[in-house]
């Protein structure tokens, strides 16, 4: 998902975190991509859950009526 460019951007963090990753050595501008980029994704996850909820319901109500296609070759 990087691009490789980089941007400087000002964030706010609550001051006691930030001195615990520094006293760790954590690279905050690391730490700051990869909780941005999880944080994306998991909206990026709500939003196709959202759009394709009819289509969820539909398949769910499916398999309630008729069962799971294909399962009387199930072998467990």
């Amino acid at each position: 998902m990087t691009s490789g460019s980089r941007r400087p951007v000002n964030v706010s963090v609550d001051a006691e975190v930030l001195d615990k990753a520094r006293g760790m050595g954590v690279n905050l501008s690391r730490a700051a991509e990869d909780g941005i980029a999880r944080a994306i994704l998991r909206e990026e996850n709500r939003r196709w859950i959202e759009e394709n909820a009819d289509v969820i319901k539909s398949s769910n109500e499916y398999v309630e009526k008729y069962g799971l296609p294909l399962s009387r070759y199930r072998q467990f």
